[in-house]
């Protein structure tokens, strides 16, 4: 039962709870304590307690119920560095062989001399207790022993766990009968416990369960917390400091009340030296060494904002992890037990961040818009490493906080990621949508060779296919292309990838299932990231070709490194390891990787496509290495984008404004001014920084080649129409997979509408477009020539 249980039904007095220690104490004196502990409830019945007798004797169990002790976690980046640490008790529990000696002796010293005499209670100091608290009503005395001490820390500990107030508070107790009553349930419990453990073992336990200052638990953590040093290697005069914060840890607190501190401090340093531990020197020594000279306090953070000076701007990919480890069941049944193991659980969490990666980003995304830049222009750069899905570096242009109070450049969401990671809406991916159009475009059977009709501006909803779902064929969608009117015209795939041309792509959507499109984009891991903008896969609309839906820098990453990897997509992962406070392995959500999520022949010719990136719409020095990507640019440059990778990192950038859409025209950035802003403009930069210094001195791989039917179509053969009507010859043409297109017509002297010419013929890429040339027939004939004039006539003789 759990303390306090049955107080409501129990009347105790002060009168009755004293004549029961009393009664305690002298059985102990004359007994023993262990006699004490056997005979006290037969000495309460006679003494007219029984009631609480019952209390104290029944309602408690014999033997002490210990769990493991609430611990701190650790998660580390792949290196190992610290990122931050979380606890809802500062605690690091350790053996009693990694705490010092003056350590173990201090303690003692100040809290129960004769801790190695007794047996789990003090009878001497009941009765010197018992007798000054009846002469002086104002005050309470102690009298526990370490075991005692221990004891009431296990049942408040446990209390606190259950989130049972009351019963933490009754463990507290310590005025009147409650508080005797407190006493004697610790006196009990301490009996039975100095039969199960030996005096070392209680004694290591006390010194990983006491409050040694403000939220901070066993010896280990406070002297990491005041002198920035393992417990094993305090000297005495910090032992002392730390010892003498336990019987009031806030009022003793060195950091909180230096003056106080160092008071008890230089009492723990004389009863050492009463009890033979110091000599007359050391102890003049140590109460001359002014408090403040010994302190090394760390001042971290706690949490994921430790993280930011750990490994530059690291805090968003902290709180990632803590999101990962809050949303998924590998780490508990329901969120509370997941978040109660975070804090409590002592895990040691190894993370996938490079740190030199982390530091890179963080210095590209400011170097390009500073977070203080006066446009309040906001940037996000997240890196997936193809095959594995492991996150390296997760970075913003601005400052980790997830505090009230935060200055203007300061924010606790994560623009890379999804609303359940701590991320927002997400941002409209643009053009950067076009590679799963065109992965469609090519599952189709369609190559980047074929030729597309730019010249259209708007299409009715009747003219496209989408098996999906039923469009409303009245609704006309009307475009444009960032570069005006003049850019569109007939193109190849291959060129309208390069420039990133709308209306080319809207002609290939009219072509194609576009419900295809968004099945190709969910099977990379595309999906509205939740928040305002819902969660889910892409709408299936025309208008999401162009990149309307909002998606992550993450999911964006993720997608890319997809086609650089042969097609093989890869969920994104930021844990590799967890390990328990043993150092056992737990589960840890493992990354899924999809081999042929997109067919290789399909992904490399995608690349291939994108190759082109460096001479279309992000036109720069290319990298030193094979790369590719695609540029993205809202409708009125609100949102821009570079998705770019190599075989070794996948890396999306997005720049624009967070909060809300605002068009980024006519603006200066750091300094330059920028007419209109698109994905050239600040994303390609941050992108090139940021890949050219992470891959320095790596061998970095070439692509895989694509297949010639993906590029220049499959070769089939064109059946021959020369001769044929015009409307035979399409018939003809399209039966064979061919479109049709008729040239004007030329004078001929075959029949009107015969087929005189056609191009191409032989073989030709299979649902190319075959033009042909008809006959208008015979060239009308020509009027008779005039009769020569008349000669003039003769002159007369």
């Amino acid at each position: 039962m759990a303390p306090g249980a049955g107080r409501t039904a129990r009347r105790m007095t002060v009168t009755r709870a004293v004549a029961l220690v009393l009664a305690f104490v002298l059985t102990a004196v004359l007994g023993g304590v262990l006699t004490a502990g056997l005979v006290l409830p037969t000495v309460a019945v006679a003494d007219g307690t029984t009631d609480f007798a019952v209390e104290a004797f029944e309602d408690l169990p014999t033997e002490l119920e210990r769990q493991p002790l609430s611990e701190r976690s650790t998660i580390l980046a792949a290196d190992g560095t610290v990122l931050a640490t979380f606890w809802a008790e500062n605690r690091v529990v350790v053996p009693l062989t990694a705490v010092a000696e003056p350590l173990q002796q201090a303690v003692i010293a100040i809290e129960d001399k004769r801790f190695y005499q007794h047996g789990g209670i003090d009878p001497e100091g009941m009765v010197r207790a018992l007798v000054r608290n009846l002469q002086a009503s104002d005050r309470t005395e102690g009298a526990s022993t370490l075991t005692q001490q221990y004891i009431k820390n296990v049942l408040i500990e446990q209390a606190v766990r259950a989130g049972d107030r009351a019963a933490a508070e009754a463990a507290r107790e310590a005025d009147g009968a409650e508080g005797y009553a407190r006493k004697l349930r610790e006196a009990k419990l301490a009996i039975a416990l100095e039969k199960e453990l030996t005096k070392d073992q209680i004694l290591e336990a006390y010194l990983n369960i006491a409050q040694f200052g403000v939220n901070t638990y066993g010896v280990e953590a406070a002297a990491q917390r005041l002198f920035g040093k393992p417990a094993s290697d305090v000297d005495p005069v910090e032992a002392a400091t730390i010892a003498g914060i336990t019987q009031s840890p806030t009022a003793f607190d060195p950091v909180r009340n230096p003056e106080t501190a160092q008071q008890r401090r230089d009492l723990v340093l004389r009863l050492m030296h009463e009890q033979g531990h110091l000599t007359a020197e050391e102890l003049a020594a140590g109460v001359t060494r002014p408090l403040a000279e010994t302190l090394r306090v760390d001042t971290r953070p706690v949490g994921c904002m430790a993280a930011e000076t750990a490994v530059r701007g690291s805090g968003y990919f902290c709180d990632y992890v803590t999101k990962v480890i809050r949303n998924d069941p590998a780490f508990g049944a329901t969120e509370t037990e997941r978040i109660d193991r975070l804090y409590r659980g002592g895990l040691t969490i190894t993370t996938t961040l490079d740190p030199r990666e982390q530091t890179i980003a963080d210095e590209s995304v400011h170097g390009e818009v500073p977070a203080a830049d006066p446009s309040g222009v906001a940037t996000s750069l997240v890196t997936v490493e193809p095959g594995t899905g492991r996150i390296t570096s997760m970075a913003q242009n601005r400052r980790y906080n997830n505090t009230q109070d935060h200055g203007d450049r300061e924010t606790a969401v994560n623009y890379g990621t999804d609303f359940a990671y701590g991320g927002g809406s997400g941002f409209p991916p643009g053009s950067t949508f076009k590679p799963f159009t065109l992965a469609q475009w090519l599952k189709e059977g369609h190559s980047l060779s074929e030729r597309v009709n730019g010249t259209r501006f708007s299409y009715r909803f009747s003219e496209f296919t989408a098996s999906c779902t039923e469009l409303d064929g009245r609704t006309e969608y009307r475009f444009a292309n960032a570069e005006g009117p003049r850019s569109g015209g007939v193109m190849s795939v291959l060129d309208a990838t390069r420039g990133s041309v709308n209306s080319g792509y809207m002609a290939m959507a009219s072509q194609i299932d576009i419900c295809g499109v968004f099945d190709t984009a969910g099977a990379l891991g595309i999906h509205k990231p939740g928040g305002s903008s819902g969660e889910g896969p892409f709408d299936p609309l025309p208008a999401n070709v162009l990149g309307s839906n909002s998606v992550s820098p993450l999911a964006m990453a993720a997608a890319f490194a997809a086609f650089a990897n042969g097609g093989t997509y890869c969920t994104p992962v930021a844990i590799t390891s967890v390990t328990d406070t043993d150092g056992a392995p737990l589960p840890v959500p493992p990354t899924a990787c999809t081999p042929g999520a997109l067919e290789p022949r399909v992904a490399n010719a995608v690349t291939f496509a994108l190759q082109n990136v460096w001479s279309g719409t992000a036109a720069t020095d290319p990298p030193p290495f094979p790369s590719a990507g695609k540029t993205g640019t809202t409708s009125h440059n609100e949102h821009t984008w570079f998705v770019g990778y190599t075989p070794l990192r996948a890396t999306a950038v997005w720049v624009g404004f967070a909060e809300r859409m605002l068009p980024m025209q006519r603006i200066v950035i750091n300094g330059r001014y920028i007419r209109n802003v698109f994905g050239s403009s600040v994303a390609v930069p941050i992108w090139r920084s940021f890949m050219i210094r992470t891959l320095e001195g790596q061998a970095v791989p070439g692509f895989a080649a694509p297949g010639p039917d993906e590029v220049i179509g499959k070769q089939v053969g064109v059946p021959w129409v020369v001769g044929r009507e015009v409307g035979a010859a399409q018939s003809a043409l399209q039966r064979a997979g061919f479109r049709v297109s008729v040239a004007p017509a030329e004078p001929d002297p075959a029949a009107p509408g015969t087929v005189l010419r056609q191009s191409p013929s032989g073989t030709a890429a299979a649902g190319s477009t075959v033009t042909v040339v008809p006959s208008a027939g015979p060239a009308p004939a020509a009027p008779p020539a005039a009769p020569p004039p008349a000669p003039p006539p003769a002159p007369p003789p």
